[in-house]
Parts: C-alpha cells; sequence; structure tokens
C-alpha cells in the first residue's frame, strides 16, 4: 500500500467514531440552579438524581445536567439564570428559594421551570393555581412555611414554665418571613407566652439576633425558612450552643450540625418529586399541566449531645416521636 493511501485511510478512520458521534441524537440537558452550595445539597442531590430515574433519566447516560450555584446570595440568580439559558438547557430546576425562583420566572417565559419551595406559589405569583399552574412553571411546595407554630410549640413543650421565646426571620424576604410571623405570633398567644420577633439578612445580624435572644433570656428560639438560613446552618448551630440557646429549625442537617431541633418536610422527599417532574417534563409534559405537589412527610430529628450540653431534658414522650436521634 502506498503511504499516501495509507494515511488516507488513517484518516478516514479516525473521522468515524466523529461522524457517528454526529449522528446520535443530541443529549437533553437540565439546568439545575441549586440555591445554596453543592456540599449542603448532597442528600438532596441523590434524591433529585432518584426523582430523575422514575422518569427513565440516568446523568451522563442519556440526560446532561448544567450545575450553578448561588451560595445562598439570591442577587446572583439573575447572572446564573442567563448563563443556563445560553447552554440552550431543556428545562430548569430552581430548588430551595422563593425569591430565586421568583428571579427565574422574569428571566423566561418559554423555558419551563420546575420548583421546590416553602411559601404559596399562588401568593407570591409563580402559578395561576396549584391545580392548573398555567405558563411555564410548576413544582413542590413543602409544608416548612407553616411549621414555625408547630416548632414553637415543640420549645414549649420542654420548657412549659418558660413565657419568653423567639423567632428569627428574613426581612428581606417578606413572602416567607411576614406569613411565618403570623403563624407563630397566633401560636405564642395561644399558649400565653411571649414571642421575640428578630431579624438578620446578614452573616453579622444572625450573630447579633442570637446574642439578643440569649440576652432577652429567651427560653428558645425557632428559626424561620430562609435561603440565607439554609446556607448557615453550622454557624447557627455553633452559636445556638455558644449563648446557651436551645434552637429549632427546618433541615435535618442543622440537628446533625449540632442544633437541638430539626422539625419540618422531608427535603429529600421534594427533591425526588423535583426530580420526577423534571423528567417528565423532558417526556413532552407541559408544566401548565402539572399541578404543585405538597410534601407530606414531616420528619423529628433531636440531638441528644446538644441537650446535654445545653442541660436541656427531653421528654421521653418527645423522643419516641423522633424520626432520628442523635447521640
Amino acid at each position: 500500500m502506498r503511504r499516501r493511501e495509507f494515511l488516507t485511510l488513517i484518516g478516514g478512520a479516525a473521522a468515524w467514531p466523529l461522524a457517528a458521534k454526529a449522528q446520535q441524537p443530541t443529549m437533553p440537558v437540565i439546568g439545575f440552579l441549586g440555591s445554596e452550595s453543592p456540599t449542603l445539597l448532597v442528600n438532596d442531590l441523590r434524591a433529585f438524581h432518584q426523582g430523575l430515574r422514575e422518569t427513565g433519566y440516568v446523568e451522563g447516560r442519556n440526560v446532561a445536567i448544567e450545575y450553578r450555584w448561588a451560595e445562598g446570595q439570591n442577587d446572583r440568580v439573575p447572572a446564573l439564570m442567563a448563563d443556563l439559558m445560553r447552554h440552550q438547557v431543556s428545562v430548569i430546576a430552581v430548588p430551595g428559594s422563593t425569591p430565586a425562583a421568583i428571579t427565574a420566572k422574569a428571566e423566561t417565559t418559554t423555558i419551563p421551570i420546575v420548583f421546590i419551595i416553602a411559601a404559596d406559589p399562588v401568593q407570591v405569583g409563580l402559578v395561576a393555581s396549584l391545580n392548573r399552574p398555567g405558563g411555564n412553571l410548576t413544582g413542590v411546595v413543602t409544608l416548612n412555611f407553616e411549621m414555625a407554630p408547630k416548632r414553637l410549640e415543640l420549645l414549649h413543650e420542654l420548657f412549659p414554665d418558660r413565657t419568653s421565646f423567639a423567632l428569627l426571620v428574613n426581612p428581606t424576604h417578606p413572602a416567607l418571613a411576614e406569613p411565618v410571623v403570623r403563624g407563630a405570633q397566633a401560636e405564642a398567644l395561644t399558649l400565653g407566652i411571649e414571642l421575640h420577633i428578630l431579624h438578620a439578612s446578614t452573616d453579622a445580624e444572625i450573630d447579633a439576633a442570637l446574642a439578643t435572644a440569649a440576652r432577652l433570656q429567651a427560653a428558645g428560639l425557632v428559626v424561620g425558612p430562609d435561603v440565607l438560613f439554609n446556607s448557615r446552618i453550622e454557624q447557627l448551630a455553633a452559636l445556638s450552643i455558644r449563648h446557651a440557646l436551645p434552637t429549632v429549625y427546618q433541615w435535618h442537617e442543622f440537628a446533625v450540625a449540632g442544633g437541638l431541633l430539626s422539625y419540618g418536610s422531608s427535603q429529600s422527599d421534594a427533591y425526588r418529586l423535583g426530580g420526577v417532574y423534571t423528567g417528565r417534563i423532558l417526556k413532552g409534559d407541559k408544566p401548565a399541566d402539572l399541578p404543585v405537589q405538597q410534601t407530606t412527610r414531616i420528619e423529628l430529628f433531636i440531638n441528644l449531645k446538644t441537650a446535654k450540653a445545653l442541660g436541656v431534658t427531653i421528654p421521653l414522650s418527645l423522643i419516641g416521636r423522633a424520626d432520628e436521634v442523635i447521640e
């Protein structure tokens, strides 16, 4: 064989995989806009992938995922959304932040969006109704929004003789903060206790708020749902111990990080359902026709090591209701 013919043959063979690849159908791409950091969402991401698998999609096999992380800073969402849109994603999942979901909606009216939030999506303007969302958004609503009164009740159960408690909210997100405050205040009135409303929208303000709760001699602190607090779980847990302040939050990770109690919707269930809806949209379902789902599983986690450090005795009746006791 002549050298020129040999090189031509080799060159043609090298091009065969490229030609075959070019003829393969393009893999759909999911945009995943995480409101926190990836380290915080390890278990939730696993649940999201499980939901995708239930609809027949496996990352790297028949679907690609472009991840972007806001790291608890909602002001980064517009730029991250624009970046995902440049990648021509087929659907965008926006879990964990109501403000991020609202911003995402403002950025596109054509790309389907799947949200996972705590607020009422009708009230904040994301969908027309729960049963018939309309538009390009649908998703999952957790019960963490409604759980603030119950979290206050749990603290009161621990300290039935105390009359002073505190609630921490982020005032820059009124769609979450205001209803949480109203619900907790109504519960405080029912219990006959005083509830101090504390505000924080920065790290420094979180430090100051917990110091204030301790100075007010609050028997315990309820942390309201918010993406800022989600991304500061370890800080909140450490401060609650430093100030000897029994604290309850919505996420399991809070109790694992050293918080006394966590009580709220199963995040894993919510992310799995979000993955299912993302997969269904890839298969051709329209967001407008997919009813907004609501998680129903509520979990209670108790950190007995923290209870001992704080000198708090957890009643056996409460321990018996816990989904997990951390020792």
